[in-house]
């Protein structure tokens, strides 16, 4: 009876949760889809993950980056590992709480998430798209790379104040104050989102080659691959906000 309840389990997982992630935000997706799993219930406190193997065949992305995941889940106290004989990665026994993980107040609801990142996609998307019709002034054109450059080398620390910095930047060579102030008050808002999960080493890596990929096509004037890039990148934030908060 076990085996049939065990076999039919893992036929729901593999049919409504371990399935491939999209290619563009591998290691976000990964995370929030073991997020999704967890918080489900698929694989229940003391229970183990499919081997890294098998995650990373039903994912379709590399072992590296199913690694990466169950390391920085590990980290915020989703996950554990244990070495030997029966060792492997069993989700913990105690689960962080959906409130804050690093400041204080109630979790955002599902809807006030959704408002902020609907709003995102329309205001940044937007702004890159338009960045990259502009004929950039010399200053302009040093500005955008002077805050890719300070947000690469980033403490993790300043990370965030220094990456919204880049993302205002972008809407300030649109030459659209008022744009400005819409995407401040928006950013105002993803960042209390933010403060809610924690931050993530691989997704800061990946996050800053995003940057570069965004700049550069706002450079060169492409502006389908500036709002391609752009719309990448936000999901990819999008996917970390709704798998530790949703």
């Amino acid at each position: 009876m076990t085996d049939a309840v065990d076999s039919t389990r893992e036929s729901v997982l593999d049919e409504a949760l371990l399935r491939p992630v999209r290619n563009g935000n591998a290691f976000e997706d990964t995370v929030a889809r073991l997020l999704q799993t967890i918080r489900l219930g698929m694989v229940h406190p003391g229970d183990a993950l499919p081997p890294e193997r098998d995650l990373a065949g039903r994912f379709s992305v590399s072992r590296d980056t199913v690694r990466e995941a169950i390391r920085s889940l590990a980290d915020a106290g989703f996950l554990v590992s244990k070495r030997g004989r029966y060792g492997g990665t069993f989700v913990a026994d105690t689960l962080p709480a959906r409130t804050a993980l690093d400041i204080s107040g109630p979790p955002p609801t599902a809807a006030e998430i959704e408002d902020v990142l609907g709003l995102r996609g329309i205001l940044e998307v937007g702004a890159a798209r338009a960045a990259a019709t502009r004929s950039l002034s010399a200053a302009d054109r040093e500005m955008l790379w002077t805050r890719l450059t300070e947000t690469a080398a980033a403490s993790v620390v300043d990370y965030r104040r220094l990456d919204s910095r880049l993302h205002l930047a972008i809407g300030e060579v649109v030459g659209t104050p008022s744009l400005v102030s819409l995407l401040a008050d928006n950013r105002t808002r993803v960042n209390e989102l933010l403060g809610h999960i924690p931050l993530l080493a691989p997704n800061i890596e990946h996050s800053n080659e995003q940057h570069e990929a965004i700049i550069a096509a706002i450079l060169t004037g492409d502006e389908t691959r500036a709002a391609e890039a752009m719309a990448e990148h936000l999901e990819g934030t999008a996917a970390l906000l709704r798998g530790f908060l949703g």
